[in-house]
């Protein structure tokens, strides 16, 4: 069993809290606009880290996270991007992805908007954990929690930072 902090748009920002909670998980996997290579470097620092870029990343954090991740952990297949749209709106691009890797997860960022909900067409849980950073229009500042036993995704939970 694995413990996996998911975050997203954390726009050059990382406070105690986040880093709380990267340091009490096995892995930190982040949806993109990271804004610095600091972020990367702390939160790799804290726990093992995979990633995407995001549309306001440079090519510091391109050249160490792609554009698309897909990878399996335990027996779980996880496919994450950017931007990649919502179940009934994924981006066409995206769901060829999905359709032709078949992930257990789908993880995206981009839209500040924390969101998960299991895609019953496609067969995956689909998470959008918000925006961990202070940029932004959100309101709340979000990541998810979850830990992956198996093919399965348990324990899913919803973490609200201080603005």
């Amino acid at each position: 069993m694995k413990k996996i902090l998911i975050l997203s748009d954390t726009h050059s920002y990382l406070d105690d809290s986040i880093r709380k909670y990267a340091a009490s998980h096995d892995e930190v996997w982040h949806a993109g606009d990271w804004g610095d290579c600091k972020v990367y470097d702390e939160l790799s620092s804290l726990s093992h880290v995979r990633g995407v870029y995001g549309n306001i990343d440079g090519q510091d954090i391109r050249a160490e996270n792609p554009q698309l991740q897909c990878f399996t952990i335990e027996a779980c297949k996880v496919l994450m991007t950017h931007i990649g749209g919502y179940p009934k709106r994924y981006k066409p691009e995206f769901k060829q992805h999905i359709v032709s890797k078949k992930p257990h997860l789908v993880i995206t960022g981009h839209s500040h908007i924390l969101k998960v909900v299991y895609d019953h067409k496609l067969e995956h849980l689909h998470i959008n954990p918000g925006a961990a950073g202070i940029y932004g229009f959100h309101q709340v500042r979000t990541m998810v929690s979850i830990e992956i036993n198996g093919s399965k995704i348990e324990n899913a939970k919803i973490i609200e930072l201080k603005k």
